[in-house]
């Protein structure tokens, strides 16, 4: 992605240059926490090179992104829903909470509140501030990109230490999802705290049956 889109400038023009780029990581795995990123990048910088969808990069170069990124950005804030909360309320909802974490301390870093909201995917009704919602926005969107990347990388970050505390289940490869390896280690040692229960009844009703 090497420009500002079409999307953004337009935003910019509607409703003020601080457009803040919101985008989660997590949602499919088995365990770990939805990690969400808000960011403000510097409306009269060029894009950065490089920057796509974070899913469409390697993990090097999402590292190398990442730290270019919280160089150049006005603000950058990270918000998270745990484990627990992710079973009591369902994915969508922690979702909702995990980006509402990452946007408030995004205002706080950034000593005001954003212009406007750019986020992935469809509209979110409980997100609770103005938003305009993009679909494939990681893929479309040079500040969702950067959000997409940072939350990412956060994520993977968290999980490896995680599986340093918690080895077997190959956390450090599979930053939680539902491998062969994660699946088959929960067969043999069972879930940890860090696992989504409620993502792993159906696993662990047919690993019963078997």
């Amino acid at each position: 992605m090497s420009r500002w889109t079409r999307i953004e400038r337009d935003l910019r023009l509607r409703h003020g240059e601080w457009l803040a780029g919101v985008d989660e990581v997590g949602r499919g795995p088995l365990a770990g926490p939805v990690v969400a990123c808000a960011i403000v990048m510097p409306p009269n910088q060029r894009a950065i090179a490089g920057v796509d969808d974070s899913k469409a990069l390697d993990a090097d170069t999402r590292e190398r992104l990442a730290a270019r990124i919280h160089d150049v950005a006005l603000a950058v804030g990270l918000g998270a829903a745990s484990v627990r909360e992710i079973d009591r309320l369902n994915i969508l909802h922690a979702t909702v909470r995990a980006m509402q974490r990452a946007l408030r301390m995004l205002e706080r870093r950034l000593g005001a509140a954003p212009h406007h909201v750019l986020v992935d995917g469809t509209p979110l009704r409980w997100l609770g501030v103005e938003h305009t919602a993009v679909v494939k926005g990681d893929a479309r969107c040079y500040s969702v990109a950067c959000a997409s990347i940072v939350a990412k990388v956060t994520r993977d970050t968290l999980m490896q230490r995680l599986a340093a505390r918690h080895p077997g289940y190959a956390w450090e490869r599979n930053a939680g999802y539902g491998t062969r390896a994660h699946r088959e280690a929960i067969e043999a040692t069972g879930l940890s705290p860090h696992h989504r229960r409620s993502f792993c009844l159906n696993l662990q009703t047919s690993l019963d049956l078997g």
